[in-house]
């Protein structure tokens, strides 16, 4: 029998956050962190393979999930950082090992990077924060700002799209994802959306699409990796749409290990689960 994880919430900044409990407390303490309009149910298969060494904690993002979501929009990385630096301070057990994915993965070094005595091992997978950031000069303030109050209100306009049924939506998840084997497909459909009048929609909110007029650039994300004093893997895939990875600078960490994996997209903890939890149990064994 799968083992049924534990149901918390923790405040951050007035929102009640979800998260989920698998395994026995008295083990290490380890959080999975999923990525932008993904849920916590995302690292089913991850938290099951790594209960036998690991008390694992998995929050749900502010806005994702069963998490309240913001009013407002607030959705940017700093936000996001808060809420695992009060998720870390409800479970009480630093430092913490870390497993986090694309936007997690952002989220997790900006944690990692302010309170570097809270991490022990940090395994991102497809996640330095953003892979499309800009070397070059900034853009004018005043550009980015129109820009930001632009996407914004045409944010609010915008509705989330009603699927008939779970199989209609199970399709869309295949589309993002064609790596997906149809059982994890409609797994992870099944656990990533809430019943509405005329069907089902996806369970974050709209406004998780919002950018920021304050771009956190590059120069700063280094300053704040240059703080991270735990190993470091990362982890990406050979057919991602953020294989730009390899050209970016990581002279800023102290100590760090990379992996390529074949046949694997964005998700590749989803595209090739074997090699991925190999490469996990391994590098936390170290």
């Amino acid at each position: 029998m799968r083992p049924i994880p534990s149901l918390g919430t923790e405040p951050s900044r007035r929102l009640k956050l979800h998260y989920l409990v698998w395994g026995d407390e008295s083990k290490p303490p380890l959080i999975l962190v999923h990525g932008n309009r993904d849920h916590a149910r995302n690292w089913d298969r991850t938290a099951q393979a790594l209960i036998d060494r690991y008390c694992v904690y998995v929050p749900d993002l502010r806005g994702h999930g069963d998490s309240e979501w913001s009013l407002g929009g607030d959705y940017s990385i700093i936000d996001y950082a808060l809420d695992m630096h009060a998720l870390g301070e409800a479970i009480g057990r630093e430092p913490y090992d870390v497993i986090a994915h694309s936007l997690g993965g952002g989220v997790t070094l900006q944690y990692a990077g302010t309170f570097p005595e809270k991490v022990r091992k940090i395994v991102t997978v497809e996640g330095l924060g953003g892979l499309g950031w800009a070397t070059g000069p900034r853009r004018p303030a005043h550009r980015r700002m129109r820009e930001w109050v632009e996407s914004m209100r045409k944010l609010e306009q915008r509705q989330p799209r009603v699927y008939p049924n779970l199989d209609a939506a199970t399709t869309r998840m295949v589309e993002a994802n064609r790596h997906l084997t149809p059982e994890l497909a409609r797994h992870l459909t099944e656990t990533g959306v809430r019943e509405v009048e005329g069907g089902y929609t996806w369970k974050f909110d709209n406004f998780t699409h919002a950018g920021s007029p304050y771009e956190f650039n590059m120069e700063d994300a280094r300053d704040l990796w240059n703080q991270i004093r735990s190993p470091l893997l990362i982890i990406w895939g050979q057919e991602s749409w953020g294989k730009r990875f390899p050209t970016l600078d990581l002279s800023a960490f102290h100590n760090y290990q990379t992996a390529k994996v074949e046949k694997a997209g964005h998700w590749v903890h989803h595209d090739q689960f074997d090699v991925f939890i190999n490469l996990v149990r391994e590098f936390l064994a170290s």
